[in-house]
């Protein structure tokens, strides 16, 4: 089994900080990427950052030179550090990990649960 687990959303005033953390757990082989995607009401679930397991990372060009992931893989978990938060950043918060069970023939995305991320103007 795989779990992932999410934490570090809240309300925060625009132009804050925040950090996200998401730990993966379980029979895992191997990760391939690990990311995170965020939905606001009414709008399609969006990519924000994303890093691969050769140290590749991808951003939204809404979040570039604000947001930075990063990764632990002693400890299977990735970071987003989130500055200069905007109101338009609010948003339920996903992770996303792309990896390969143990006993697995090819790699399945897993999600997380989802936290709250608020901005006030």
């Amino acid at each position: 089994q795989v779990q992932l687990v999410e934490s570090g959303g809240g309300l925060v005033q625009a132009g804050g900080s925040l950090r996200l953390s998401c730990a993966a757990s379980g029979s895992i082989f191997s990760i391939n990427a690990m990311g995170w995607y965020r939905q606001a009401p009414g709008k399609q679930r969006e990519l924000v950052a994303a890093i691969t397991s050769g140290g590749d990372t991808n951003y939204a060009d809404s979040v570039k030179g604000r947001f930075t992931i990063a990764r632990d893989n002693a400890k299977n978990t990735v970071y987003m550090q989130m500055n200069g938060l905007k109101p338009e950043d609010t948003a339920v918060y996903y992770c996303n990990v792309i990896l390969v069970r143990l006993g697995g023939l090819g790699a399945q995305d897993y999600w997380g649960q989802g936290t709250q991320v608020t901005v006030s103007s």
